[in-house]
């Protein structure tokens, strides 16, 4: 099925307003952020198909959901990677992950789940490789922490300095092209005191290795 198709299908099978605290469900159709509390929000529809379809998920495969927030991208990934593969959703706020958890049960999505993100941890690099690596918080420069969790041959989107980035990980170099338009998004941070995020500052579309 064509990228583009499998997207719009797995985001009909999943409304937003099911994965929306009571509170906010009436703005589920509206394209625009929804606030979840704790500092912490819903993208907006056309953005999270825009970052999917840059993601290029296929079934099968292993996903990171880095800020998965109240769980609804950790469920249309779950679908589009179907049974055979596995999505881990890492977020900082204890009752949010409670919630998507507990969302994604109620869906029947068993190879899907949510964790409380790690002091001063990015991602979950105990459950790494990833093929695919989504990023729904705006960081300043490439997080090196996710970087290492990629498998080869492996991909990441991600708003970066204000623009969408799309990382693709071959033979060790990563090559970072950025997609059109602006976008804002909480900011990428841990669950520690420090909140402190390693990383580098690389050019557009320059290639760069370790």
């Amino acid at each position: 099925m064509p990228g583009r198709e499998a997207v719009g299908e797995a985001m009909r099978a999943t409304p937003r307003a099911d994965y929306l605290p009571g509170p906010a469900r009436h703005r589920a159709a509206v394209d625009a952020p929804v606030d979840l509390g704790h500092g912490s929000t819903c993208s907006q529809p056309s953005t999270v198909r825009t970052m999917l379809e840059l993601l290029d998920v296929h079934e099968g495969q292993r996903v990171l959901d880095v800020g998965s927030g109240s769980g609804w991208t950790t469920a249309i990934l779950a679908r589009l990677v179907g049974p055979a593969g596995r999505v881990v959703g890492v977020e900082v706020v204890d009752e949010l992950v409670q919630d998507a958890a507990h969302r994604l049960r109620r869906d029947g999505l068993a190879h899907a789940s949510v964790r409380v993100a790690a002091a001063d941890e990015l991602g979950a690099p105990d459950a790494a490789p990833f093929d695919r690596i989504l990023v729904s918080a705006m960081a300043g420069e490439l997080p090196d922490a996710l970087l290492g969790q990629l498998a080869p041959e492996g991909l990441m989107v991600l708003p970066l300095r204000g623009r969408l980035a799309r990382v693709t990980l071959t033979a060790g170099h990563a090559q970072v092209d950025r997609a059109p338009g602006g976008y804002r998004f909480v900011p990428l941070q841990t669950s520690g005191p420090s909140g402190h995020r390693r990383g580098r500052r690389w050019p557009w579309g320059r290639e760069a290795s370790d």
